[in-house]
């Protein structure tokens, strides 16, 4: 159909015009039946978000997609522009894509009326029947709907009254497509009246006009809550006329957060090091997320966005990544060590409420972190602070009692792959301990027996001490001794 070239041969061809929303009502159904995936690389709303989505579209609705940031609006609205045709036919030179069999603008009727079946026809491809807006405060009616144009008029000689010199806004360009304006809140309230219009009797009007132009365009908008930002919010007659309100959430199960991040995060370096990322950390960086859309320092009318953990999960692969070049090896995995230097992923991704600017951002990042740590140990090994019967000593105690010998590990953050397995292997207990477990994979080994010493720092059965770049664990009664031997006599006088 794309050989056709003129407006002649398309009537001939028996092609009949389709309304945008139709047309996208007849794709969707079509890859319903096929088994087509609609909505690739979206995933954890399955059972919530997308089936709302497809009712909508079905229904021909426009629609707004609410939710807090990070939580892929913008990319599913984008990926609606896979329900639209391959190619559409339009007038050559149409700056609204007038349709041939029906065109809307003084351009397109004139062109037809002068130059009948021979009017010359151009195939528009989809993707350029997509628009997008984010909405700002500076915004305005001319962006959106349009304006005259005085420059048009002195070049073409003609009257600010002649409908020539209108110089269309972005929608009625993306007429017979899709129309999409992101954070719709930020628009000022009377740019929003200018889309009441198009919304409900699908046409525009241009100042100094007494013309209406009919659009055929869906629309769909994204937006935060209006209780999350004092910027704006949308005015109520505008969200009457928009169909279908679809909320949108963050990810409520681990297994998908994690598939989010591993789908997401630049993990397969171009470089020479292979890094290996345990399940175990996998978990652990997941459990931070979870751990922070729960805590009390941080504004949960904010959100905490999934970019977080895909930007915590580049910082960790950096930081093993940086250990192997320097250490001159081909491959590395992920240590303790490499998981504290996510921090500056979440210092700047979290919005911290009044006790959380108290106890400062670094602070709460790595009280999440340990909390996170905690909960993924948990998913495997022993409560190590559960009260046990008399006698049952627990799978911890060979380990506890190593470091209650007057024993320390010490690992620095650079330490070699050879000098960390020896240091690791050389605490009593500890190899069998995590050997023990069936869920953790030979291949996992180290970095498992690395959370374990970790964890029980977390569970305040050892001690330790971040100096410089190097992590020194220790009983902790001797901690806490030794850390009383800096005191002078005079600082316990009255």
């Amino acid at each position: 159909m794309q050989n056709m070239k003129t407006l002649g041969e398309l009537r001939k061809s028996g092609y009949q015009p389709e309304s945008v929303k139709d047309e996208l009502r007849r794709n969707m159904i079509r890859k319903m039946k096929s088994g087509e995936e609609l909505f690739p690389g979206i995933l954890g709303y399955e059972k919530t978000v997308l089936p709302q989505l497809q009712n909508a579209i079905l229904a021909r609705h426009d629609i707004i997609l609410l939710g807090l940031r990070g939580q892929a609006k913008t990319r599913i609205l984008r990926l609606l522009v896979n329900f639209l045709d391959d190619v559409i036919p339009v007038i050559e030179g149409s700056e609204v894509n007038d349709d041939p069999l029906n065109p809307i603008s003084k351009y397109g009727k004139e062109m037809v009326a002068k130059h009948g079946d021979e009017t010359p026809v151009v195939w528009l491809k989809r993707e350029q029947r997509y628009g997008e807006k984010l909405a700002t405060p500076d915004t305005t009616v001319a962006d959106l709907i349009g304006d005259l144009d005085p420059i048009k008029a002195a070049s073409k000689k003609l009257t600010l009254a002649d409908e020539e010199v209108i110089n269309f806004g972005l929608i009625p360009r993306t007429n017979r497509g899709i129309f999409v304006i992101n954070e719709l809140p930020d628009l000022q309230p009377r740019i929003q009246v200018a889309l009441l219009n198009i919304m409900q009797e699908r046409d525009i009007q241009i100042r100094g006009f007494n013309v209406r132009i009919p659009m055929d365009v869906s629309l769909a908008f994204s937006a935060n809550p209006e209780d999350y930002t004092n910027r704006g919010n949308i005015i109520t007659p505008l969200k009457d006329r928009i169909d279908s309100q679809i909320i949108t959430h963050y990810p409520k199960e681990l297994k998908v957060a994690t598939e989010i991040t591993k789908q997401e995060a630049w993990s397969g370096r171009n470089g020479d090091v292979d890094v290996e990322i345990p399940d175990l950390y996998r978990s652990v960086l997941e459990y931070v997320a979870f751990e922070a859309r729960n805590s009390e320092y941080i504004d949960q009318k904010s959100g905490v966005s999934t970019r977080m953990t895909i930007t915590a999960m580049e910082q960790v692969i950096s930081a093993a990544e940086r250990r192997a070049i320097m250490n001159e090896e081909k491959k590395a995995k992920l240590r303790v060590a490499d998981l504290f230097y996510m921090i500056p992923a979440l210092t700047g991704k979290l919005e911290l409420v009044y006790e959380g600017e108290q106890e400062g951002a670094v602070n709460v990042a790595k009280h999440l972190l340990g909390k996170a740590i905690r909960k993924a140990f948990l998913d495997h090994f022993d409560d190590p602070s559960a009260k046990r019967a008399e006698g049952n000593e627990g799978p911890y105690k060979k380990v506890l009692d190593w470091f209650a010998t007057g024993n320390i590990l010490e690992i620095p953050d650079l330490m070699p792959e050879g000098a960390y397995k020896t240091s690791l292997e050389k605490v009593a207990g500890l190899r069998e301990l995590v050997e023990n477990n069936s869920e953790i994979e030979k291949e996992e080994l180290l970095p498992a027996m690395d959370l374990v010493i970790e964890a029980l720092h977390q569970y305040s059965k050892l001690g330790k001490e971040d100096v410089d770049d190097t992590r020194s664990y220790s009983d902790m009664l001797g901690s806490m001794l030794g850390g009383m031997g800096d005191f002078e006599e005079d600082d316990f006088d009255l």
